[in-house]
């Protein structure tokens, strides 16, 4: 199994929120790029890098540290703020691998499918952020009435093969990963999926990879002290 580091980018910092409330966002390390070279020493070799400003706003405003961190040698995915060709264009120009559409998946699918056309499957991957089941967008605040299951076969039919699943009601918790809205989703696509939000100790992982989820996003519980970061790396396998 994958493991995927994240750094969360505001205003040039690296914070962390408690499940998406911008109101509880804090700073959790002093600069990125040493906190992203700290993660390859440990062994990963992904990044998972959101642009928080992006993603409520739409106006991404830390793309040059983006680039600083690029240059570290993780793959990053990226995501915050990416609606149109341009955003994926000028993000891939910054030395992202892979670019996360979030919000604008539910607002317009027809640029996914555009999105995975011009960039190839393996460079898009769709963000599913849901609470109590319902995805929502816009930083989370917006509640679209649509069930997280019925979205990721919708993205599916368009040709996403990678998706990146948060149960909100778990993210930045310490709680532990939303293991049965992940199993449904296993069972209901055939997309890579990327487990995110709730991670709380190494235990968690190895829960997750006998579950048979091939990709998971630590967060918070690094930034806490509650995970061995090289533990997980080397448990994970080959990254």
């Amino acid at each position: 199994m994958i493991i995927i580091p994240a750094i969360d980018l505001k205003d040039g910092q690296v914070v962390r929120l408690k499940k998406g409330d911008f109101n509880t966002v804090h700073q959790v390390a002093e600069d990125p790029v040493d906190t992203a070279r700290t993660f390859y020493k440990a062994g990963a070799r992904y990044l998972h890098m959101v642009d928080l400003d992006g993603s409520k706003d739409g106006i991404r405003k830390n793309s040059e540290l983006v680039r600083a961190v690029a240059e570290v040698g993780l793959k990053i995915e990226l995501g915050g703020g990416l609606r149109t060709m341009k955003d994926l264009e000028e993000v891939f120009a910054l030395g992202v691998w892979r670019a996360v559409i979030g919000s604008a998946a539910v607002s317009n699918p027809e640029f996914v499918r555009e999105a995975v056309e011009k960039f190839g499957s393996d460079r898009i991957a769709v963000g599913v952020d849901a609470k109590d089941g319902l995805v929502r967008t816009a930083g989370w605040v917006k509640e679209e009435g649509i069930n997280y299951l019925d979205f990721a076969k919708s993205m599916e039919s368009l040709g996403v093969k990678n998706l990146i699943f948060t149960d909100i009601d778990t993210d930045g918790t310490l709680t532990g990963p939303s293991f049965a809205r992940l199993k449904f989703l296993l069972e209901q696509v055939s997309c890579s999926v990327t487990a995110a939000g709730g991670v709380s100790c190494n235990a968690d992982l190895q829960a997750l990879e006998r579950m048979g989820v091939p990709a998971a996003i630590v967060g918070k519980a690094w930034y806490a002290g509650a995970l061995d970061l090289e533990q997980a790396v080397r448990e994970g396998g080959p990254q």
